[in-house]
C-alpha cells in the first residue's frame, strides 16, 4: 500500500545574490500551461529530451514535487560528460497566477544550488516566455570553489544542459506534445 504523499517543501524566494548566476530565456509558442506540465513532469523529461539519462522521485509531496534525482549528460563534440544530482522540487499552480517550479540541489557537485523556472504568459496567451534562473555559490573546494562554479560549472554545465533541456521542452510543447 502506498503512502500518501507528504506535505509540499516550501523552499522559499531564492537567494538575492549568489557567485554563480546563469539565466536561459526562451519564447515558447505554447499556451503557459502546455510548457508549464511539461516541465512539471520531469519523470517524461528522458523520453523527450536526448541529454537526460534518467529521473526518479525518491518521494512525493502533495504539489507534484518531491525528492528527485536527475541524470544528463553534457555533450561536448563526440564525448557526452555524465552529470547527477539530487534535488527538492516545489511546484507552485495557483489558478490564476503565473505557475512556477523551485529546486534546491541537496545531493551532488551542485549541492545548495537554487533554481527557479518561471512562466510568464504573452500574447494572450499563444506564447510563454520561460525563464530558468539558477544561482549558487560553488563547491565547497578551498580556493577555488566559487572560481569554479562561475568560470567552468556554471557556463560549461548548468548553461549547457539547462539550454539544451530549454529547447527540448519547448520544441514539444510547440509540436503539441503536451497531451
Amino acid at each position: 500500500m502506498n503512502a500518501p504523499p507528504r506535505e509540499p517543501f516550501d523552499l522559499g524566494p531564492m537567494p538575492a545574490a549568489a557567485v554563480m548566476r546563469t539565466v536561459d530565456q526562451r519564447v515558447v509558442r505554447a499556451p503557459a500551461r502546455a510548457i508549464f506540465a511539461l516541465a512539471r513532469e520531469v519523470e517524461r523529461w528522458p523520453a523527450l529530451l536526448s541529454h537526460y539519462r534518467a529521473v526518479r522521485f525518491i518521494e512525493r509531496t502533495a504539489d507534484g514535487g518531491g525528492v528527485v534525482t536527475m541524470a544528463a549528460v553534457r555533450p561536448f563534440g563526440p564525448y557526452d560528460w555524465p552529470t547527477s544530482w539530487t534535488s527538492e522540487m516545489q511546484v507552485h499552480d495557483a489558478a490564476g497566477g503565473a505557475p512556477w517550479i523551485r529546486f534546491r540541489h541537496v545531493r551532488g557537485v551542485t549541492r545548495r544550488m537554487e533554481v527557479l523556472w518561471a512562466f510568464r504568459e504573452d500574447e494572450g496567451g499563444a506564447a510563454t516566455t520561460v525563464t530558468i534562473l539558477h544561482l549558487w555559490n560553488g563547491p565547497d573546494w578551498p580556493l577555488i570553489g566559487a572560481w569554479a562554479a562561475r568560470r567552468v560549472i556554471g557556463p560549461a554545465f548548468v548553461h549547457g544542459i539547462a539550454s539544451l533541456t530549454l529547447a527540448g521542452l519547448a520544441g514539444a510543447a510547440e509540436r503539441g506534445g503536451h497531451a
